[in-house]
């Protein structure tokens, strides 16, 4: 924290991933969390300290902003005017300057895309007939997760995961006790029908996760969830008709056929008769696959989040 006269003027938290390092092989420091008044000084301040605290334990590069919320990294860069989807974060605009004018350089960034079946948004018919295809060809069906065996269906997602990201950049293993504390922490907001996994004769393939956009309700609840605030939250989720698409997997054998084409349109299926607003949030920038997809399923690029890096050693 950053104090002056008394009152708080900004933050950070500096950490260090060591499971993050040893997959990548690296001496990468991470800054999160940062918030700050429009102030050049201040924000120097910051993220000096955050760079100091990082050398001292043998960092070489400083990296951030890397939340500790799981999908939750990078600065908002364009698209300021949308607001945060659950799990996301905002920013001011001045933060970007912030960061660069202390060195800081873009070293990844992440494409944002919305559909909006409330105004007449339609999967375009050949995507249709493809996914028919990858029934037929590749025997695939599809399920939503068991809330009774919600664990053992949270670690099938963790090893969907870490076998089809290994190779995309900013990725490192999920461990089993991660999967149990996620699944402790989403299941009072999931819906169950909105997080499907894929299976090619009775094995995993591939997931989608998609979720109720709570932050429609938190922004109502200023800050008290008790006494009444929890059951206000537990109510209205069931109504919400806005939802991210957190995350999605599909095992290397099964990319480029179709497959993540098919748990979107399992999703459109529920959502469209809702009205729902989606929105993907995020995907890499240079992962042409799911970007060119996006494209073609005429989803809309709305916003973009930046990443940025400095060497300090």
């Amino acid at each position: 924290m950053l104090y002056e006269d008394d009152r708080i003027i900004g933050r950070i938290a500096a950490y260090v991933n060591h499971t993050a390092n040893e997959y990548w092989q690296t001496k990468t420091g991470l800054f999160g969390h940062y918030e700050c008044i429009d102030d050049p000084d201040a924000a120097f301040m910051l993220l000096d300290t955050a760079e100091k605290w990082l050398k001292e334990r043998g960092m070489k590069t400083m990296r951030g902003q890397w939340n500790f919320v799981s999908q939750d990294i990078g600065f908002v860069y364009e698209g300021f005017d949308i607001p945060p989807t659950v799990l996301s974060s905002y920013n001011f605009p001045y933060y970007n300057d912030q960061v660069k004018g202390f060195g800081m350089q873009k070293i990844k960034d992440l494409m944002v895309y919305q559909c909006d079946t409330g105004k007449d948004y339609k999967i375009p018919y050949r995507f249709l007939r493809m996914t028919d295809a990858v029934i037929r060809r590749c025997g695939v069906t599809v399920r939503h997760i068991d809330m009774k065996n919600l664990e053992a269906d949270a670690g099938i997602i963790v090893h969907l995961t870490n076998e089809s990201l290994k190779n995309n950049w900013g990725y490192y293993p999920i461990d089993k006790n991660e999967a149990k504390q996620m699944a402790v922490d989403l299941k009072m907001i999931v819906h169950p029908e909105l997080i499907l996994i894929a299976e090619a004769d009775g094995e995993p393939i591939g997931y989608v996760i998609a979720l109720p956009d709570v932050n429609q309700l938190l922004k109502n609840l200023h800050g008290r969830l008790f006494p009444l605030g929890i059951f206000k939250l537990l109510w209205g989720v069931k109504k919400l008709n806005r939802y991210r698409i957190w995350a999605m997997g599909i095992l290397p054998p099964y990319q480029r056929k179709g497959v993540s084409v098919l748990l979107f349109q399992r999703l459109n299926e529920m959502l469209a008769p809702r009205g729902s607003y989606v929105e993907v949030n995020w995907v890499l920038e240079d992962n042409f696959l799911m970007n060119n997809t996006a494209i073609k399923l005429k989803l809309e690029p709305i916003k973009k989040y930046r990443i940025y890096e400095k060497q300090i050693g």
